[in-house]
């Protein structure tokens, strides 16, 4: 009588090619992960996007290195950098300029942003000075649900404004015009979050004040 025999088990063999298959789709998966996401093109007029003829700057025309900021008044990032930047902008006297540029994320932000704009109206200096003093109060006013009008109404007499004249700016379509403008070349310019910083128009990577310096320093060499 013939014997029948098994055929040999193939079941781990199976399992094997599985396992290896499994560890090649891990290894292609983290070597893909790991590949740097190209960044997307900046658009032809990404010069004039980073700096319109009206933005506001702080620090002399031929500065040799200009920092444009992307802002929120509402954005405690922002509040946390502005005195290290102000310092900066001290440090290296007349060869570094500020330029300012909106970038809304808050439900106050736009009207943040009449209240310095109507300062800025009665005198340059006192665009700074307002900004200033709306990050020291941002506690009080910051991330509300509802439109804070009467204490930017109360902040602007501690400022010596004339309520009227801000009040009018709060309301002002010119300025909802110009905060829109300012975010739409923020986000041409691949601008998603506040603060972000162009130093002489290549944007910083890394936000932090050792960054920005090691930035401005390149820009002096």
């Amino acid at each position: 009588m013939t014997r029948l025999t098994r055929p040999p088990h193939k079941a781990p063999i199976v399992l094997l090619a599985l396992g290896a298959l499994a560890v090649l789709a891990t290894i292609l998966a983290l070597s893909l992960a790991n590949r740097a996401t190209p960044k997307a093109a900046l658009p032809t007029d990404a010069r004039e996007r980073l700096i319109r003829a009206d933005s506001p700057a702080l620090g002399p025309a031929d500065a040799k290195v200009t920092i444009v900021e992307f802002f929120d008044p509402e954005c405690e990032a922002c509040r946390a950098i502005e005195p290290d930047l102000m310092k900066l902008l001290e440090k290296y006297g007349g060869e570094v300029r500020l330029v300012a540029r909106y970038f809304p994320l808050h439900t106050n932000s736009v009207l943040a942003a009449g209240l310095i704009e109507a300062a800025a109206q009665e005198d340059e200096a006192k665009r700074w000075r307002a900004r200033d003093y709306l990050f020291t109060k941002q506690s009080e006013w910051g991330e509300q649900q509802t439109p804070q009008t009467s204490k930017f109404l109360d902040y602007a007499a501690n400022l010596g404004l004339d309520r009227e004249q801000v009040q009018r700016s709060l309301d002002s379509e010119d300025v909802r015009k110009l905060v829109e403008r300012d975010r739409q070349d923020g986000l041409s310019l691949g601008v998603s979050g506040t603060p972000t910083f162009f130093v002489n128009g290549q944007r910083l990577e890394q936000l932090s004040v050792q960054a920005l310096e090691a930035a401005i320093q390149q820009g002096l060499e």
